[in-house]
């Protein structure tokens, strides 16, 4: 009996060093097992055992490999919204003229604040339906003798048809508008040009060779045989080449200048889509205008709240009246600049539209003085102080591509992630950023990885300072008919909807200026001062 307990003692001690070893093993190979087997990890798990300790922030440091992958991500989004839409004829593709647009329950009078809805079928030239969608429209309504303008909202069912939506903002006669900008055809010809070439626009680089100098092709690609000068940034993967001339060194580069390239990525048949009686076709023009008045049924219009930093966006995200821009979400106060700008120090880094807010403050406030950086042409950096009131406003341009026939200076040209790296940020720090135009005649990965350059440095700088304002200025429309093959306004459409994709994580403001430049019916790369005073007094709003 004594022998039995023993035995069975003994048992139980090595089934407990078995289960014990057993047990050990498990935890050591945990990964492996789940690896092999395929089984999730529990993120319930995981969080609750971090919750011990603070949570770290995210890595702002990006891998190579990883902003590879995060533009290829992007580029499938996009490449969904325009699928190939090839054709044999013109007589097959989207016909304004041929095409039906119907006022859904038509009324002799509108009331404020209604929705008017027009649905749109689309034709052929030959009169057929349309049976896919992907046609780049604009929707405006408008009043000219009031100076008001509102965009409207245009959804695609992509079967041929359109709803277009219009919210009926003010009281008078409106006029509706809804321009083909082009064709689905047309669009997909665009796309798929776009993304093949990058000499649509070549530079010269000029050199300093003792006391002369010397030109040479530049580009952000260059299919030469020649030895080249490369201007890389070797963390962010971003690069610009020139043809090195002979006994020069490439730290001799100073300066440079563009000029458009006669090339084209289109057919004869696909250049004929954008002819410029192709371009922005109306296809409301035989609707007369409608009558819009303050009906006695009207409720009470809410108090809306003073507009604010992180606010959402509505589509449309506001409308003109009197020339004043007036958001849908909130309300805009009228603040003085001055006093708003009071010990601010105010980064302006972009393209020519953000430097027309430059220009904006210096002619508004005649005690900010212009300092001299001993630069000289219209691209360079600008510096304007107030000392009695401490305000500090700089403009400087980014990097390459900048596309234009006058030489400037690239001895200081410098990426905007490496400016914002260089900035310490607080809460009287603001940096308004645009970008976009120069990049409209380049394949979208350019302008995608400089997007996601400036948001992973805007990343860092939160960390750092997290009270530092950053707003994001979205790309004005511009000319419907000038070189569409390189700036149509479909490139900065596509390069408006990555922005706001990519900056949706981050804790910045986005003013509309695709939106609001719609509404004023702009159709200028530089708008006119009203609308650049509407833009700021957004800003304004948002940092007093």
């Amino acid at each position: 009996m004594t022998m039995k307990i023993a035995n069975h003692k003994s048992l139980l001690v090595l089934l407990f060093i078995l289960a014990s070893w057993i047990t050990f093993a498990v935890i050591q190979n945990s990964t492996k097992l789940r690896t092999a087997l395929k089984l999730p990890f529990s993120l319930h798990h995981w969080n609750f055992v971090m919750k011990t300790q603070p949570e770290p922030p995210p890595n702002p440091i990006v891998s190579p490999t990883e902003t590879a992958l995060r533009i290829q991500r992007i580029m499938e989004k996009l490449d969904q919204l325009v699928p190939p839409r090839p054709f044999t004829n013109v007589s097959s593709t989207t016909s304004a003229t041929h095409s039906r647009a119907t006022v859904l329950s038509p009324r002799d009078t509108y009331c404020r604040g209604d929705r008017l809805d027009v649905l749109l079928e689309m034709r052929d030239h030959l009169g057929r339906r349309k049976e896919y969608g992907g046609d780049f429209l604009r929707a405006r309504m408008s009043s000219p003798a009031l100076k008001a303008g509102a965009s409207g909202k245009v959804t695609d069912f992509n079967n041929g048809t359109y709803l277009v939506s219009f919210t009926l903002f003010w009281e008078g006669q409106v006029s509706l508008s809804v321009l083909l900008i082009h064709p689905s055809e047309g669009v997909s010809a665009l796309w798929r040009a776009r993304n093949q070439g990058y000499d649509r626009v070549i530079f010269t680089g000029q050199f300093n060779r003792g006391t002369s100098q010397v030109n040479t092709d530049c580009a952000l690609a260059l299919n030469s045989s020649a030895e080249l000068c490369e201007y890389l940034d070797t963390r962010d993967q971003e690069a610009f080449y020139c043809v090195k001339p002979p006994n020069v060194p490439c730290a001799a580069l100073t300066h440079m200048h563009s000029k458009n390239k006669d090339v084209s990525y289109l057919s004869k048949q696909e250049r004929s889509l954008f002819e410029r009686s192709n371009v922005g076709v109306e296809m409301m023009a035989k609707f007369n205008a409608i009558t819009v008045s303050k009906c006695h049924s009207e409720k009470t219009v809410p108090v809306k709240r003073q507009c604010k930093f992180g606010m959402a966006s509505t589509i449309p995200s506001g409308h003109v009246w009197k020339d004043t821009w007036n958001p849908v979400s909130c309300s805009l106060a009228a603040i003085e600049m001055k006093e708003c700008l009071r010990g601010k120090f105010i980064y302006l880094l972009g393209d020519s539209t953000i430097r027309q807010w430059m220009e904006y403050f210096k002619s508004s406030i005649n005690t900010l003085k212009s300092v001299d950086l001993h630069e000289s042409g219209k691209l360079q950096k600008q510096l304007a102080v107030d000392l009695n009131e401490n305000i500090n406003i700089q403009w400087q341009r980014h990097s390459y591509p900048l596309i234009g026939s006058l030489t400037y200076s690239v001895k200081e040209i410098e990426y905007i992630a490496q400016v914002i790296d260089r900035i310490g940020g607080e809460k009287n720090t603001i940096i308004v950023i645009s970008l976009g135009q120069h990049f409209r005649p380049f394949p979208i990965d350019v302008f995608i990885r400089r997007a996601l350059n400036i948001h992973d440095a805007v990343q860092r700088l939160l960390l750092r300072s997290p009270e530092t304002v950053v707003i994001i200025k979205a790309e004005n429309i511009r000319e419907m008919n000038v070189d569409v093959e390189r700036f149509s306004d479909f490139h900065g459409y596509i390069q408006y909807l990555a922005l706001k994709d990519i900056f949706q994580d981050l804790n910045v403001g986005i003013i509309d200026a695709w939106d609001i430049t719609i509404a004023y019916g702009t159709n200028n790369v530089h708008p006119p001062q009203s609308v650049v005073r509407n833009q700021i007094n957004i800003l304004l709003n948002f940092i007093c």
